[in-house]
Order: structure tokens, then C-alpha cells, then sequence
């Protein structure tokens, strides 16, 4: 059983986390830049999240049926993200159909249009977005 001092206790880390949070999300964002980035450069490129995105999509795809359906995104999607994504209406995505997913999220997080994503781009929440489909 949890005592009120250990409860008080964990609700004041708690609360200090939070108000540290940008700093934390920052730091949180530039490991996945490190993880994505595969030319070293401090950003997220299209390419680069494509390739991420497809060597998740491979992994999601659990059955091997070369598609992925609403249980197989866990949460990635939304049913109305679905839909709209899936043109022709099978319930599922292809490959191609997710990463067309990507790239326009990555256009959306990409305000600057300068075709690559800094730590800030990808905190914003067209960033947060993209990287619901990147990991």
C-alpha cells in the first residue's frame, strides 16, 4: 500500500518534471535527430525519415501481407487519418500509401521549407505527427 508520503513525494517530482519539460523534450527530440539523422548533420531530412519509416513499417507489418491495418498502426493513425490516407478504401496502407503519410507530415513540420527538421520543428505538434510514424 502506497503511503501518503510517498505518494506527496512522487507528486512533487512529478510536478518538477513538468515544469522542466521543454528542456526535457528538447533533449528528448535531439536523441530521435541523432537516431533519424543519418548524415550527421543535426537534422531530419526527407529521406532520412522515409527510411526510417519504411524499416518501421516493416517491422509493424507483422503478418507480411505488405500492408498495414488499424491494429497493426497502434495508434499511429487515427480512423479519419486512416481513411483519408487510404485511397482505395481497402482499410489498410501499403508502403506507399504510409509514406505518403510521412512526407506530408514532414511538409507540415517543415514551416521554413528548408527540407529538413531541427529539434524545434520536431517539437512542434505537426512534428510530434511525423514522429508518431517514425518510431
Amino acid at each position: 500500500m502506497i503511503s501518503r508520503r510517498t505518494f506527496v513525494l512522487a507528486f512533487t517530482a512529478g510536478a518538477s518534471l513538468a515544469g522542466a519539460s521543454p528542456a526535457l523534450a528538447k533533449s528528448r527530440h535531439s536523441n530521435w535527430i541523432r537516431m533519424f539523422d543519418t548524415d550527421n548533420d543535426g537534422t531530419v531530412d526527407l529521406a532520412e525519415a522515409k527510411k526510417a519509416a519504411s524499416a518501421l513499417f516493416d517491422k509493424l507489418d507483422r503478418d507480411h501481407d505488405g500492408t498495414l491495418d488499424k491494429r497493426e498502426l497502434a495508434r499511429r493513425l487515427t480512423q479519419t487519418e486512416l481513411a483519408a490516407a487510404d485511397p482505395d478504401h481497402d482499410g489498410t496502407l501499403t508502403k506507399d500509401e504510409y509514406l505518403a503519410v510521412v512526407e506530408q507530415r514532414f511538409s507540415a513540420a517543415d514551416p521554413d521549407h528548408d527540407g529538413t527538421l531541427d529539434a524545434k520543428e520536431l517539437n512542434s505538434k505537426a512534428g510530434q505527427s511525423l514522429l508518431r510514424l517514425l518510431k
